[in-house]
């Protein structure tokens, strides 16, 4: 069993999105919680999405990365969060692996810059995508003193999530789901590529769903 999540004395939080969208399907009504009560709120999204669609005509890896950039901030923008408050690393998609080391630091270079985080809100470390569990490991040094959520976005095969902490959305579940709808680029936008990234219907309504759930990671 799960408990509520509490945020009452949080004052200053960072999300961490391995991919322009994971900040709102990942945490879009902790975003709206923590905005609500007067937190500051930053948004780190590592890559730059130009994977989703390799194989677009009409949406050429520039076009594609600043398409997704823009919906990022419209996404965050319906949350609350202002641009100053969101940083695009534009590391490539899909690629933080082969680069290990070197995407590492950057990665921990740009959370550092948030040490006075009260909550970091980050990847599982047991997600299926590569790129996530990169960057669960690239942020767990620099935040071993502050309080830690984990979301899981695409589970493993079989995997039970095994989750600590529930946060009901209530009205934000609309909101989150608005916000979604500004990716358009990942909801179908893009007709020319069969093989790429797509999300339909029924798993768009697990991503908004009127429960977030989390891992706290140990003290």
């Amino acid at each position: 069993m799960t408990r509520p999540l509490r945020l009452a004395r949080v004052r200053r939080a960072l999300i961490v999105a391995p991919h322009p969208d994971d900040e709102t399907i990942g945490c879009g009504g902790l975003v709206r919680a923590l905005v609500r009560q007067g937190a500051r709120v930053d948004i780190l999204v590592v890559t730059d999405g130009k994977a989703s669609h390799r194989n677009s005509i009409t949406y050429p890896p520039r076009r594609l990365i600043h398409a997704r950039a823009r919906e990022t901030r419209a996404a965050c923008a319906v949350l609350g969060i202002p641009a100053h408050r969101l940083t695009m690393l534009g590391l490539p998609d899909g690629g933080l692996t082969p680069l290990a080391r070197p995407a590492a630091t950057t990665i921990a270079r740009a959370t550092a810059r948030h040490a006075r985080t009260d909550l970091i809100c980050l990847p599982d470390p047991t997600d299926a995508h590569p790129d996530h569990r990169a960057v669960a490991r690239a942020c767990a040094a620099p935040f071993r003193h502050a309080r830690r959520l984990f979301y899981l976005v695409w589970p493993r095969s079989g995997q039970a999530p095994g989750r600590t902490h529930h946060l009901i959305l209530g009205r934000d579940r609309a909101l989150k789901d608005r916000a979604l709808s500004r990716h358009r680029t990942q909801l179908g936008a893009i007709r020319d590529d069969p093989t790429g990234f797509t999300i339909d219907p029924a798993t768009r309504r697990r991503f908004t769903g009127p429960v977030e759930r989390y891992r706290a990671a140990p003290k």
